[in-house]
């Protein structure tokens, strides 16, 4: 559903945007930069347009909504939709060499320091 709601200020649009139970996308139309900015900062909106009539960014971004619009703990798209279907693995290894020609005799194990 889409719906325009015209307001007599943009502190008048912020507050009935975030009394909204639903939160999943909305966008302002101005040629202020300051106006445009306090909206981006103010709302609590999961996709948010400037100038533009749908704020669906491209399907490596996250998007989706917040309040009642997010179902589940995570966005679909995006890096938060792979992280969603993936297990991270971190590897920490350390190969000392103790010779110019790459022999392993006699590395030493300890934490290495800055002198």
């Amino acid at each position: 559903m889409l719906a325009v709601v015209r307001v007599g200020t943009l502190d008048d649009a912020i507050e009935l945007i975030n009394r909204n139970p639903y939160a999943n996308g909305t966008a302002i139309f101005t040629g202020s930069g300051h106006a445009a900015r306090t909206f981006q900062r103010k709302i609590q909106v999961g996709m948010i347009g400037v100038n533009v009539p749908i704020p669906v960014p491209l399907a490596f971004y996250s998007f989706g909504g917040w309040k009642d619009s997010l179902f589940g703990d995570t966005h679909i798209h995006g890096p938060e939709g792979v992280r969603f279907y993936t297990r991270a693995k971190v590897v920490t290894t350390r190969w000392p060499q103790d010779a110019q020609d790459g022999s392993h005799h006699g590395g030493h194990m300890h934490f290495p320091t800055a002198v």
